[in-house]
């Protein structure tokens, strides 16, 4: 069965229009957020080193906070007793495993190659970005596009495992063999297993854990309906002042470099925008193709564009240095990745009352979304 999420009444009512005021108003909100950021690290005058004086492992102490307020609420509202249900689409796992494990690093290295071939540093930057997957901010844009959050859960697990084993091995691979292999010049990197496995550890346990046992007690305690008509409720506008805050010191600690090199931020965003376009519609195609539901759709796609920019400067800061071009090419990943992710979300709420989704009948709340 298909049918067409448009239409009249209540239950076919337009998906953005069921968007808060604020989540309808993201970009103007993450474009002043970024622009404040920009702006206090240009005129405040040692502010970036106030900022990044603490840290957790490689990340600054404001946006490690900032990361891990942004995750919690999303995190508390997985229905976690439903993920057994949503891994039974061996489908959508295979896909998404090979969106982002085999073609997302290997397209993201033919651009930074095709489109850096004479900025080594940038070039290496971006390859890093492209390695490390996404496993937090994709929570909150497949939120915002009313996908799958179980499902969501599930690749981000899945992400945060093939990362911890994989991301050394791949960027050996990526900077010193293949390139070897095709007669280029090879980038050594020395990053250890475990700086990433803290990093994921960090930024995506903590808040699982706190947000498993926020759903847990409270189901326990008060029930399902009221857990999700009155806890939820409270505890979400958390994750957009997250989001936002995130974005004010990112900006901040980067404004001058950012500021002060136009030209070479705009190098590097192009590998950047054509490797987020190739990757989301290509997962798209891929959904369709497999005959996914809309809010699956938009789970695959949102995990198969994003990526890790934490991971990503953490790893060009500690290996490369600071004011390295590799660390500015990690900074500009969410530069570029906001605003574009953000309407990527409005163009996949577009097509869910545009086009006819197929249905499934494995769980009510993929079809409800």
């Amino acid at each position: 069965m298909t049918t067409k999420p448009a239409g009249t009444g209540d239950e076919t009512a337009s998906v953005t229009a069921r968007l808060s005021a604020t989540d309808r108003f993201l970009p103007v909100w993450i474009g002043a957020a970024m622009l404040l950021g920009l702006l206090l690290g240009r005129l405040v005058p040692g502010l970036d080193d106030a900022l990044d004086a603490v840290k957790v492992g490689e990340t600054s102490l404001p946006i490690a906070l900032g990361l891990l307020l942004m995750m919690y609420p999303v995190l508390a509202k997985v229905r976690y007793n439903e993920i057994g249900l949503v891994t039974a689409d061996k489908r959508m796992i295979t896909a998404s495993l090979l969106l982002n494990w085999i073609i997302g690093p290997a397209v993201m290295f033919a651009l930074a190659w095709l489109l850096l071939y004479d900025q080594p540093e940038y070039r290496t930057g971006v390859i890093l970005v492209g390695l490390a997957r996404c496993i937090a901010m994709v929570l909150i844009w497949n939120d915002l596009a009313c996908g799958d959050r179980e499902m969501a859960a599930v690749l981000v697990a899945l992400n945060a495992i093939f990362q911890v084993l994989t991301y050394a091995a791949l960027g050996y691979f990526y900077l010193m063999v293949l390139p070897g292999w095709l007669g280029l010049p090879t980038t050594d990197l020395d990053v250890g297993m475990w700086s990433i496995a803290k990093t994921v550890l960090i930024f995506l346990g903590i808040p699982l854990l706190a947000g498993y046992l926020t759903r847990a007690v409270g189901e326990r305690r008060r029930g399902r309906d009221w857990y999700e008509s009155t806890v939820l409720p409270k505890i979400g506008p958390v994750a957009l002042c997250g989001l936002l805050f995130t974005v004010v010191v990112l900006f901040a600690l980067q404004g001058k470099t950012i500021t002060g090199e136009p030209w070479n931020v705009a190098r590097i965003a192009l590998p950047l925008l054509v490797y987020f376009a190739i990757m989301w519609f290509g997962a798209l195609a891929i959904a369709r193709w497999l005959g996914l539901t809309y809010p699956r759709t938009a789970a695959l796609a949102f995990s198969a564009a994003s990526n890790d920019f934490e991971l990503a400067i953490a790893v060009a800061i500690g290996v490369f240095g600071v004011t390295s071009g590799q660390a500015l090419a990690g900074v500009v990943g969410p530069l570029i990745e906001v605003p574009v992710l953000v309407g990527l979300v409005y163009l996949a709420l577009w097509l869910h009352r545009r086009w006819t989704w197929p249905t499934t009948t494995i769980t009510t709340t993929t079809t409800t979304r």
